[in-house]
């Protein structure tokens, strides 16, 4: 069975497994990191419908939305319609520390929270844009780039952010908004992506199918409502165990994402809880962004109506 102890009423077990391949860290590791800073991604997580990447021993990862029939009756959950499975999904609320150890318990490694809160599904919290390296680079500092544009962007809209490392090898900018429709979000982050890409196209792309990407950083709008981004403090399921951290804006030039790990980040944070604290008040979607926005295509439509395109025109050119 291995090591096994008790924290919170929760029991914790195999405590000296590795956590997975590459880890470079045990279960211990991760529940420890966890936990010691509960008070910081607990608020980040609370009253949000949660999914949650998991990784047993001898077996690939998954992403859990549901929860399993064992999960304990005091961990708090939401019933969600699932547009992709066409079904009620029930997700947890992580609100508390023994939730936390028990999903560390679980092995649930990454924690992604949605945009929106459990009791007001129609307004996104945050308009967030997902940074993301073209296949292949080891070069991080194109990525900051990328994120100066957003943020250069940003200002001249009236907006501020912050920004996090994704964890992988991106960065993320939050702007917290007051409530506001979805579709208007979604609208607004996508004339934001579209601004920032205007200001350097030979570095940024709004290109959602690979293949068109040409080597530049993707500015993905898509990351709206129901959808979900993860969280700050979050580890991820990659070599190190690194996790996904906020940074200053001043800072940026300065830093590796391999910097932030399990083991790195407690005795970084100290007493400090920097996403909290950069954090910008809530603000109002400009209007003109919103109509921009509206005159943009949703990309995964457009890159489905590409898809089909493309596909159509192979089979008549080998005919």
């Amino acid at each position: 069975m291995g090591t096994a102890e008790e924290r919170d009423g929760v029991a914790l077990t195999n405590l000296d497994q590795p956590l997975f391949e590459g880890a470079g860290a045990s279960k211990r590791d991760l529940v420890d990191y966890l936990d010691a800073v509960r008070d910081r991604i607990i608020p980040v997580l609370a009253d949000r419908p949660l999914s949650v990447v998991r990784i047993m021993r001898g077996q690939e990862s998954f992403m859990q939305k549901n929860v399993p029939k064992y999960t304990p009756e005091w961990v708090r959950t939401v019933n969600m319609w699932a547009e992709t499975s066409k079904r009620d999904v029930a997700y947890a609320l992580c609100d508390d520390r023994r939730t936390l150890l028990w999903f560390a318990n679980q092995r649930a490694v990454e924690y992604h929270p949605t945009l929106v809160r459990a009791d007001d599904w129609a307004h996104t919290t945050h308009l967030v844009l997902d940074l993301d390296p073209p296949e292949g680079t080891t070069d991080f500092g194109i990525v900051v780039r990328a994120a100066r544009l957003v943020r250069e962007t940003l200002r001249e809209a009236g907006l501020t952010g912050a920004v996090k490392t994704s964890g992988a090898k991106g960065l993320h900018v939050f702007v917290p908004i007051r409530p506001t429709p979805m579709q208007d979000v979604a609208a607004a982050t996508r004339a934001i992506a579209a601004r920032a890409e205007r200001l350097d196209p030979g570095l940024a792309t709004t290109a959602f199918i690979r293949e068109d990407r040409h080597g530049k950083v993707f500015l993905d709008p898509t990351r709206v409502g129901g959808a979900t981004v993860v969280c700050a403090y979050s580890p991820r399921l990659r070599p190190g165990c690194p996790v996904s951290y906020p940074l200053d804006w001043a800072d940026l030039d300065g830093v590796s994402p391999r910097d932030f790990t399990v083991h790195t980040v407690p005795g970084l944070l100290g007493a400090a809880d920097p996403w909290a604290e950069r954090m910008p008040a809530p603000q109002d979607v400009p209007a003109d962004l919103i109509a921009e926005g509206d005159t943009i295509p949703v990309p995964r439509v457009q890159a489905m109506h590409e898809g089909k395109r493309r596909a159509r025109a192979r089979r008549e050119s080998a005919s």
